[in-house]
């Protein structure tokens, strides 16, 4: 959400400090259990400053989800762009995509749990946002089946394999732990794939293919918290 005309840079930093403060009380107590007050008093603020800062309470969840979707969408469209093989942009997506669960764990909790109690147009907004970053996943586990990579399988079922085992590691994962995103994409996706592979081969070397492309494409940032910002 862009800065109110007549607001300083210290009115933004203000803002994301409420966000944050917001998104670490839904995660312990959900959404409807937790009051405007209580948020007004993580941030120091009364009820009627923080009204002046967020507009309502549910524009504090809309934050919260596009600070998940936005980045991540925005990473996913930049891989499936990519001039490389399927399986290997599945692996680029599957470790983006569990960087920012590590990276934003209190956000990740508000986007599973309470996302339904958005209405209206921010429900729909972010509904289609979660398909089209579904239909990223299906379309290049598609790719892989076309190419000889994968065996034929259902796309959308395949797609809820990759998508479960990697959304439910918020469950628990510690960000200070001693199991990275790179590494938890390794061993997921060596799982994932050695299932759906049609035979032994291409899949055998990809941890090599990541390292090689990464070489090759230093400036290619597939960060979702890093590079520029683009409407989702």
């Amino acid at each position: 959400m862009p800065r109110p005309p007549g607001h300083g840079p210290g009115y933004e930093i203000k803002r994301q400090e409420i966000i944050d403060r917001a998104a670490e009380l839904f995660a312990r107590k959900g959404y409807a259990a937790t009051g405007i007050n209580e948020i007004g008093g993580a941030a120091g603020l009364t009820k009627g400053a923080l009204y002046y800062y967020i507009g309502s309470k549910e524009n504090l969840l809309v934050e919260i989800q596009s600070r998940v979707m936005r980045p991540l969408l925005r990473t996913a469209r930049r891989i499936a762009r990519l001039e490389v093989d399927p399986v290997l942009r599945l692996r680029l997506l599957s470790e983006a995509l569990l960087s920012i669960i590590l990276r934003r764990l209190d956000h990740i909790w508000v986007y599973e749990h309470d996302y339904r109690m958005l209405g209206g147009d921010n429900r729909t907004r972010l509904l289609r946002q979660r398909g089209e970053f579904e239909g990223i996943i299906s379309n290049l586990l598609a790719e892989a089946m076309d190419s000889g990579e994968f065996r034929e399988m259902n796309p959308r079922l395949a797609m809820l394999q990759f998508l479960n085992m990697h959304n439910h590691t918020y469950q628990w994962v510690r960000p200070d732990g001693r199991w990275d995103a790179g590494y938890l994409s390794r061993e997921y996706c060596a799982t994932l794939f050695t299932g759906f592979r049609a035979a032994p081969g291409p899949v055998d070397d990809l941890e090599e293919r990541v390292l090689k492309f990464r070489e090759q494409h230093p400036e290619i940032v597939l960060d979702p918290l890093e590079g520029g910002e683009t409407e989702a």
